[in-house]
């Protein structure tokens, strides 16, 4: 506990990152939604982009933003600077080290998410995700599901510089798939399929679909789910305290 309270204060102190990455969604939602007409356009579904489709996509990119730039530069910075080895001689276990960074980046990610669903409510009259149960199931698993990605960047970043240019070349790609420049019932059959295999695909999928009211199909969960066992347990394995 003295661990994550230590942490939550460093995380504070860095206001301009924390909201940064707090602000970035809803700031583009709100940007974005009032100069492009089509966004809050009928769509022939019924539906407007500024519904689902726009708040989901924003709800990743700020997710993919925490767990691939913030959270490894702020890690290799820590073992650049010698906190980690310095850790070492405690008995703290490299295990409490990653979970407490990973409950703080949810935490944030919570608060984003949760600032972008009602800006899009009182801007747009959006409606909120109809499937809360689910939404909070998918979003908790899909959340640490890309928080462990970025514990194993951290881990195999040679230096703090490198960090953030080995997240953004892993973040990039995961925003493609999981749809956030190309919606990804437009892309090509054989990307389609990468994309539901990777964790950033089925976990954006899932986040629509129960915004839109539907529950997740199982296939989305497993394979989420299967990358928070994959990545974390890289992530243990491959932690350095130098």
């Amino acid at each position: 506990m003295k661990l994550l309270v230590m942490e939550t204060k460093l995380h504070l102190r860095d206001w301009p990152t924390l909201l940064f990455t707090i602000g970035l969604p809803a700031g583009l939602l709100l940007v974005l939604g009032m100069s492009i007409p089509d966004f809050t356009r009928q769509q022939d579904s019924g539906e407007r982009i500024v519904d689902a489709y726009f708040p989901s996509s924003m709800a990743l990119l700020a997710l993919l933003t925490l767990s691939c730039s913030v959270l490894p530069a702020v890690l290799a910075a820590y073992r650049q600077q010698g906190v980690l080895r310095r850790m070492s001689t405690t008995p703290v276990h490299p295990a409490r080290v990653l979970g407490a960074q990973l409950l703080i980046n949810l935490a944030v990610g919570t608060v984003s998410t949760g600032i972008l669903i009602l800006a899009a409510w009182l801007a747009f009259g959006s409606t909120p995700p109809r499937q809360w149960a689910w939404f909070i199931l998918v979003f908790l698993l899909g959340t640490a599901a890309l928080l462990a990605i970025g514990l194993v960047i951290a881990s195999l970043a040679p230096s703090a510089k490198s960090a953030p240019g080995i997240g953004s070349a892993v973040m990039f790609p995961l925003m493609f798939l999981g749809g956030v420049w190309v919606p990804r019932e437009v892309m090509p059959e054989p990307l389609r399929v990468i994309s539901d295999f990777s964790v950033a695909g089925p976990f954006a999928q899932a986040l629509k679909d129960t915004w839109v009211g539907q529950p997740p199909q199982l296939m989305h969960l497993v394979v989420v789910a299967a990358g928070l066992v994959l990545f974390g347990g890289l992530a243990v394995r491959t932690f350095r305290w130098e």
